[in-house]
């Protein structure tokens, strides 16, 4: 909003032109959320905890630590979406349609994941929306963001699939792009949901994989980078990078809240919506493949998952991690909760590095 009342006086004011610089409001989004997150967490906290007399219900079969959380508030993801959405608008370009795409689909998947954590606070139970159910609604959500995407994308690039390390490898999946690019949204959006276990460990997971976009996004939207790094060149697409600033702002407001001992959870709320705002991103900056490689962490835990089911039903019961996600399994051997949280922080940054070397070594 400010940006779109200010730039007319670009020539005029020096405050004004600062505006029209995506690094400067990238920055000042930064400072925005963050601001508005520590300032909304404690009331959020204290509202949810009268409304949640139980809180967040917590697994019979998991880790005996985990048994001390009883109680925590879940639904923290309203906070960061809070945040978020205030800033973006306050400090996006509003003509942008990338910038209302992915508000989009942060708002639908939040709405999705409020209802779902509604449902397992009410019932005091947590299995809340039927996985069927939820998928559905999230193809629903994935089919309409892929439409309007697909207006704004080249043409001549809009179905092409671009492999990392390489110049000009690509691949032209067709009709065959549209499930791709809504499966990419819908597993990336599960892949978080699926690592948010412990305090602290998917938000900081979320905010190296969103600052690296955030970057992704600021290059392949400037020709001039996105042509020397040999990249696809995506117009309009780097003012992403203010949307990504303010949800790292955003983030940070909340971990201060989610470090251990947790005070909240993000819930599905916040896990859902932020997992599904990643996996558009990477459609948008051509970039799928790339989201395999900095959400590393994300992948091995939803990896995890499918080979102890599938390991579990071949074998009549047999399994191959003491518990799944593969952050429970480390629990159940006795690391201490923080020494998995930040062991895992470390494997995020280092897939981000080797990500977005990709963007150079080709």
């Amino acid at each position: 909003m400010l940006y779109n009342i200010l730039v007319p006086f670009a020539q005029k004011f020096h405050i004004a032109n600062l505006f029209t610089y995506i690094s400067f409001r990238s920055g000042l989004a930064i400072l925005v959320s963050i601001s508005l997150s520590l300032y909304m967490g404690p009331k959020l906290i204290r509202y949810l905890r009268g409304m949640q007399k139980n809180g967040q219900p917590i697994r019979d079969d998991g880790p005996s630590s985990h048994f001390s959380k009883a109680g925590t508030p879940t639904m923290g993801g309203l906070m960061i979406l809070g945040s978020t959405i205030i800033t973006t608008l306050l400090l996006a370009d509003l003509s942008n349609p990338y910038i209302w795409v992915v508000l989009f689909v942060l708002l639908s998947f939040g709405v999705l994941g409020f209802i779902d954590d509604y449902k397992k606070v009410s019932k005091n139970n947590y299995r809340g929306i039927s996985g069927r159910m939820k998928l559905i609604i999230q193809f629903v959500i994935s089919a309409l963001a892929f439409i309007a995407i697909s207006y704004c994308a080249r043409p001549e690039f809009a179905t092409q699939l671009a492999f990392p390390f390489f110049k000009n490898l690509f691949l032209d999946l067709g009709y065959f792009y549209i499930p791709f690019a809504m499966v990419v949204i819908i597993g990336s959006s599960n892949a978080v949901n699926l690592t948010d276990g412990l305090d602290g460990l998917a938000i900081g997971s979320i905010t190296i994989a969103i600052a690296s976009f955030g970057l992704i996004s600021y290059l392949v939207g400037n020709s001039i980078y996105a042509n020397y790094l040999q990249i696809i060149h995506v117009p309009h697409v780097g003012e992403l990078t203010v949307l990504c600033a303010a949800i790292i702002g955003s983030s940070l407001g909340f971990l201060w809240y989610n470090a251990q001992p947790a005070e909240i959870f993000m819930g599905d709320t916040g896990s859902l919506s932020l997992g599904g705002v990643i996996g558009t991103i990477s459609v948008i900056t051509k970039h799928e493949l790339v989201l395999c490689i900095i959400g590393g962490v994300f992948v091995i835990e939803t990896l995890s998952v499918i080979i102890q089911v599938l390991y579990f039903k071949r074998t009549g019961g047999k399994r191959i991690f003491l518990m799944a996600p593969l952050h429970h399994h480390f629990e159940k051997k006795g690391w201490p909760e923080s020494k998995v949280v930040i062991r895992f922080w470390i494997l995020a940054i280092v897939f981000a590095l080797i990500g977005l070397s990709s963007l150079k070594l080709r």
